[in-house]
């Protein structure tokens, strides 16, 4: 039986627990997650692993910031087994804090794209958000068709966006530099920057809101947040509301469109680093896949396994298929822009 642990993770002395009083010892074997995936429709990934395997899988939930905190105080002595978190940046953030390890595996060499491995095999993406453009089709009778049009002065004072702080805009930003150059990425980022409706504020099913409310005619959001709101209620974008917004996959004709992911790695000090491996591979098996896009809109990471009504309602697209270790190399600089052009 699953034994899940939740701990607020506090910064302070709880840092120091000691990994025998965190997690329960099990002869049957177990493994230990540290996810800062706060769904619970993953639920149902941790109780098939067990059921398939026998392995029991405790875990830890926090965000991402609280977890390699975490795992940095807990050194060689920490119980974590595997970091699973959302977005490029935060993955990158735990290699280069030297807290994940290599590893290798046929499995996840076969499933996952090269595009969505680390470099060195130290994470591995599982699951997959697209970043599109989203408008009011009532205000916006010809919406941008990709990222570098958002700058156009034709969009001023129209669009909506998430703060620079936020894992999403360092990742887009990293990605436009990769695709189109620093020079380039810079020039861009100031264009959006004149283009803001309104401060830079909240999250994106708040830049979903402010299409409903006025505030923006256009707007930038992950496609699973729209994609659970045509699969079940969500506050403020009831049946009427959808129905007046639309959307854009950007740069068909040009890169694709930008992907987030969600994704896992191996922590350097895994006391149980086989089932640890075995539980990687089993989140890209078809069986885990299906629960990404089904439990949470997300796309597959592995191709060809089927996506979920609510997702599948969005249409077929092109994704960027940008190599995103690239893109995490990039981030340094995607602050510095960011920065530069007051994106707040």
């Amino acid at each position: 039986m699953r034994t899940p642990l939740r701990n607020s993770l506090f910064l302070t002395a709880a840092l120091t627990i000691s990994a025998t009083s965190v997690f329960a010892q099990s002869d049957a074997g177990e493994v230990n997650l540290y996810s800062s995936r706060h769904y619970d429709t993953d639920e149902r990934l941790y109780s098939d692993f067990t059921d398939l395997t026998g392995i029991t899988v405790n875990r830890i939930e926090a965000n991402a910031d609280e977890l390699i905190a975490r795992m940095q105080a807990e050194g060689a002595n920490s119980p974590a087994d595997i970091l699973v978190t959302v977005d490029t940046s935060r993955l990158a953030r735990a290699k280069q804090a030297g807290l994940l390890q290599s590893i290798e595996s046929d499995v996840l060499e076969t499933r996952i794209p090269g595009y969505l491995q680390d470099a060195d095999n130290q994470w591995f993406g599982f699951s997959q958000r697209a970043r599109i453009i989203f408008y009011d089709k009532n205000r916006v009778a010809n919406p941008p068709q990709d990222y570098v049009s958002l700058a156009d002065p034709a969009y001023e004072g129209m669009v909506c966006h998430r703060s620079s702080t936020n894992v999403y805009s360092q990742t887009l930003l990293s990605a436009v530099i990769e695709n189109h150059g620093e020079e380039a990425a810079t020039e861009w980022a100031q264009g959006f920057v004149n283009n803001f409706a309104r401060d830079p504020q909240g999250g994106d099913t708040d830049q979903l809101r402010g299409l409903v409310s006025g505030e923006c005619d256009i707007a930038i959001s992950n496609t699973y947040y729209f994609a659970r709101a045509l699969r079940t209620d969500v506050d403020g974008l009831d049946a009427d509301a959808i129905a007046n917004i639309g959307w854009v996959f950007p740069a068909q004709n040009a890169e694709g469109a930008h992907m987030n992911l969600s994704g896992a790695g191996v922590a350097v000090n895994a006391p149980n680093r086989d089932n640890a491996i075995k539980f990687l591979e089993y989140l890209a098996s078809d069986r885990a896949q299906q629960y990404f896009s089904a439990g949470n809109d997300e796309y597959p990471a592995v191709p060809g396994v089927g996506l979920s009504p609510s997702v599948a309602a969005m249409g077929l697209f092109r994704p960027d298929a940008v190599d995103l270790s690239a893109v995490a190399e990039n981030l340094p600089a995607a602050q510095q822009i960011f920065n530069q052009v007051g994106w707040e």
